[in-house]
């Protein structure tokens, strides 16, 4: 049987697990809102209509940020909309999505759900659209204590103090040709300048983010960035990065190496923003808002949209997400946290029913998707300083991604209580020991050894009626003798492996 070894060092330290990695994605986009989020005469719901079932996966869930309202939608989108008295509020067509949007969830109404879900909210204007004077009235809006007219106005429709909102996203994906507004990268790049600087006079306090491209595999990737940087650098704090991974053809080899195509799209976009740094001779390092991703099945999406007319708040890709998927996801977190040093903000996109870890049925339950475990455990457990690991180990073939690693690791100490946990997948289609050398921190006892597994059932997944068919389980614990450990991962799994001091 192969093996693979893993030794844990904290000399090789890359940066602190910043609890914005954990972030999630809100947009009016199927039901995410309206039968998600949102549903007044639930069972469930407070006086605001806030689904008190939704709020509890979310906190369980562990999600630190929401992005919010977009996303396309936010690129045809009038943020005047959604605030005043829901009954006066207008009922417009949404290009994006081809729905009708009734606006009765609108900015209030999604900040009272942030404080109700303990998140931080990280706010999108429409640069689509609309441009400097909308976002700056958005920002004098949520933002200004008081004492102007549109401040007044928050105060008057119910939020007496300002929301403070601290992230803002310069618009989203406008190098797709589906945007409403869709720009060239020198239209995009200096219409986000001019915007970050006059929203900077509003309130220097925010961090923005600049649009990077919608995926990796745009045909003006990089160039896209290069420009758009260029004209952004000095007035943004993030550079954004989105992707998603399709299982649908059935390559399963393929689809649980994802990781690897996430790893090389984060390594090119640090590498253009970093050319850009020396060309203009800036000396602060740009980090990366992956403010979307997560597995997709992508090719059902125009199907959807397709069968239906202008409606409210349709059911649209409610993919139902199997073992592998969430395997696929621990392995992306996994990415994500090794890139800490670089990776300032991560969304998983969306948070409920569209592409969700939380589904629900309007009126009835809501469960977790197969990938809610993964995202929930790496944000429970990934606290600390996230340690470089230099796994050693087989490798396997795949039509995507060429020659890759069976194992993947990942590894977090928490400094202060002196806590290590390992994150390991191991991709391949047999069981797989792994050797730890764990002499770097002595005195480590083994705690406990969870799996979620899709080498038994690949294609299970979470229903209303069978919510629980897909969880971690406990593995046995293993031992340590002399920093030193063994365990055996199962075939197509994710893991965790924690360990305490001995007298701790």
């Amino acid at each position: 049987m192969r093996t693979a070894q893993l030794t844990i060092d904290p000399a090789f330290a890359i940066g602190p697990a910043d609890r914005r990695l954990f972030g999630s994605f809100v947009e009016h986009m199927g039901r995410c809102v309206y039968g998600g989020v949102y549903e007044p005469g639930h069972p469930t719901a407070d006086a605001r209509g806030l689904r008190g079932d939704v709020l509890e996966l979310t906190r369980e869930l562990g999600v630190s940020v929401v992005r919010y309202p977009g996303g396309n939608f936010v690129s045809g989108y009038r943020w005047e909309d959604g605030v005043g008295p829901v009954g006066d509020r207008p009922r417009r067509l949404d290009l994006a999505w081809k729905t009708i949007e009734t606006n009765a969830f609108g900015l209030h109404e999604f900040m009272t759900w942030a404080d109700e879900a303990g998140v931080e909210p990280m706010m999108a204007v429409n640069l689509g659209t609309r441009g400097v004077q909308e976002a700056c009235d958005l920002l004098e809006y949520a933002n200004h204590p008081g004492g102007t007219q549109l401040s007044d106005l928050r105060r008057k429709n119910g939020a007496e103090d300002p929301y403070a909102v601290r992230l803002w996203c310069l618009g989203n994906e406008l190098d797709g040709p589906w945007q409403v507004g869709h720009k060239t990268a020198d239209e995009y790049g200096r219409l986000a300048a001019e915007t970050a600087r006059a929203m900077k006079m509003i309130d220097p306090s925010i961090s923005l983010v600049a649009c990077g491209s919608s995926k990796r595999a745009m045909p003006t990737f990089a160039s896209w960035e290069a420009t758009v940087l260029e004209h952004t650098y000095e007035h943004v704090d993030y550079i954004s990065a989105h992707t998603y991974y399709d299982p649908s053809d059935g390559d399963r080899a393929s689809i649980l190496a994802s990781a690897v195509d996430m790893d090389s799209f984060i390594a090119d976009v640090i590498a253009t923003a970093d050319h850009v740094a020396a060309k203009q001779r800036h000396r602060r390092k740009l980090k990366i808002s992956f403010d979307e991703w997560n597995v997709w099945y992508e090719s059902r999406l125009k199907a959807d949209l397709d069968r239906r007319g202008w409606v409210e708040a349709p059911a649209l890709i409610e993919d139902d997400f199997t073992a592998v998927d969430a395997v696929v996801v621990g392995d992306l977190l996994i990415t994500l946290l090794r890139h800490a040093d670089r990776v300032g903000v991560a969304c998983q996109a969306q948070l409920a029913n569209v592409i969700a870890p939380i589904r629900t049925r309007t009126g009835g339950p809501a469960w977790r998707q197969s990938i809610f475990h993964p995202f929930a455990l790496t944000a429970r457990y990934a606290r600390g300083t996230v340690l470089r690991t230099e796994p050693v180990g087989p490798t396997y073939e795949t039509k995507r991604h060429g020659e890759v690693p069976v194992l993947d690791t990942v590894a977090v100490h928490d400094e202060e209580s002196g806590d290590l946990t390992v994150f390991a997948v191991n991709r391949g289609e047999t069981d797989l020991p792994l050797d730890l050398d764990l002499r770097g921190l002595p005195a480590l006892r083994a705690l406990e050894h969870l799996s979620l597994a899709a080498g038994d059932d690949p294609t299970a997944t979470n229903t209303e009626a069978e919510p629980d068919r897909v969880t971690p389980r406990e593995m046995n614990t293993p031992t340590t003798d002399s920093g030193r450990c063994s365990v055996l991962l199962p075939a197509a799994s994710w893991n965790v492996l924690r360990f305490a001091p001995v007298n701790g």
